[in-house]
């Protein structure tokens, strides 16, 4: 049974009309069309908002830096955006990075990653990893504690922030606090029932997966490992603490729960809430739904009481 939307998130996508597939609208078209739509009036407001660049392993990585309140040692948050590897950016995807950075009272550092298939992976892995290695060093300078630093990630974003906290543990890098996979595209199995039953989904279609994953790949010179698809980790032991949130109408959904379900099985502590009637990337604006401002206010407050209490992994 296919399951129906909330009326308001029905609304919002009644509202964008017929929608062409990603790959009959092609690469360039959906980019212009994600970074020209207009960004909302009321967005959060931050004590500062600084750009800036950091070293990344090739070519440096722009950082946007969301600072909600002048607090020293605020808690921080590296954060991570959606867009299948292919597309996004932090100005996309600033509402969602304000929206995280008020509703945790965290720092938040959004990270604008090399995308595919101009750079092949593991691109988007390493500039990840760096970035959040960068502020895991920097603290001092960022006035953040370094000992409540949680990865936070949307999407094809989540894929990146477990694949960071895979690889920290794997190679005793920073020490994560807490990793928030919101929808995350964890996987590469496309027979999971979700995606069969909902292969026509609104804003991400099974052809939508297909084709992003083609153009991610197309340029990779090895083939899939654990921080490229951190479904295949064999051993899920040790990791940060995790919140996993998935959407109803998401094809993608059983991907990030089954995963929660694995990290559950190894031990780690892990929240994983499905909400009913959305669509796969309603955080991105989650100012048009009763559900999305739910959501972004509950993962605020598990932010907050990890920030609060951090365990030890």
């Amino acid at each position: 049974m296919i399951p129906a939307l909330d009326p308001d998130a029905a609304a919002r996508i009644a509202s964008f009309g017929p929608v062409p597939s990603m790959r009959e609208r092609g690469l360039a078209a959906v980019r212009q069309a994600i970074e020209s739509a207009p960004l909302p009036e009321d967005m959060p407001a931050m004590a500062a908002t600084v750009e800036m660049s950091i070293p990344g392993p090739v070519t440096p990585i722009p950082l946007r830096i969301h600072r909600p309140t002048r607090d020293s040692n605020a808690p921080v948050i590296v954060y991570f955006h959606g867009g299948g590897m292919v597309m996004g950016s932090n100005h996309s995807f600033e509402p969602l990075a304000r929206e995280l950075a008020a509703a945790a009272s965290a720092v938040v550092v959004a990270v604008d990653y090399r995308l595919a298939p101009e750079s092949p992976p593991p691109a988007q892995f390493e500039d990840a990893y760096a970035a959040t290695q960068w502020v895991a060093d920097n603290a001092a300078a960022l006035d953040v504690d370094a000992g409540r630093l949680a990865v936070v990630g949307d999407s094809a974003g989540g894929s990146l922030a477990a694949a960071v906290c895979l690889a920290a543990r794997d190679g005793d890098g920073p020490d994560i606090c807490a990793q928030v996979l919101l929808y995350p595209g964890l996987d590469r199995d496309m027979t999971v029932e979700s995606i069969s039953a909902l292969a026509d989904a609104p804003l991400l279609t099974r052809d939508d997966i297909d084709y992003m994953h083609d153009l991610a790949d197309g340029g990779a010179t090895a083939p899939h490992d654990q921080y490229r698809v951190p479904a295949l980790a064999t051993d899920l032991a040790g990791l940060p603490p995790a919140v996993v949130l998935t959407a109803e109408c998401d094809p993608i959904r059983d991907w990030g729960e089954r995963y929660a379900a694995r990290l559950r099985d190894a031990r780690v502590q892990v929240t994983v809430t499905r909400y009913p009637g959305m669509y796969h990337g309603f955080l991105m604006r989650s100012d048009a739904t009763a559900r999305g401002r739910l959501a972004l206010a509950e993962t605020g407050a598990l932010l907050r009481a990890k920030f609060a209490n951090p365990l030890p992994h």
